[in-house]
């Protein structure tokens, strides 16, 4: 009997496990699915900002709570913020293909899980990270 339990405890563990890496990577690169730590809140104020197109603004709410997303590597200037705000857009109204394209760009993943591995896993969404 505890061979039993032990096989049916290794199989949960496994199909937690590869639930638990598919929700972590499905928000990442669609718009349309919120990651872990989503809040209205905090998705009104990326909305804002990538709107009015702040970069200033968006670092600071993408670094708030200790924060430390893999995007600042990648989107460091104004320049590259206002091609990341378009992406984020352009995602937001369907349009992922375009999205991916300004992505790809910039030097970012686009939720295929092809990053390199270094980079902040539960950030949440609204920061199209990694």
């Amino acid at each position: 009997m505890s061979k039993k339990l032990l096989t049916i405890g290794i199989l949960s563990l496994g199909i937690m496990s590869v639930f638990g890496v598919s929700q972590a990577l499905a928000y990442r690169g669609d718009a349309t699915v919120v990651g872990p730590n989503h809040t209205e809140e905090r998705e009104v104020a990326m909305e804002q900002v990538m709107t009015e197109k702040d970069y200033e603004a968006w670092k600071e709410l993408m670094t708030e709570d200790g924060r430390t997303p893999g995007v600042l590597n990648k989107v460091d200037t104004q320049e590259e913020f206002n091609q990341f705000a378009e992406a984020y857009v352009l995602s937001h109204e369907g349009k992922t293909e375009e999205a991916n394209a300004i992505r790809a760009e910039l030097g970012l993943g686009n939720g295929e899980g092809k990053g390199q591995g270094n980079g902040s896993r539960g950030n949440g969404n609204c920061n199209m990270a990694e």
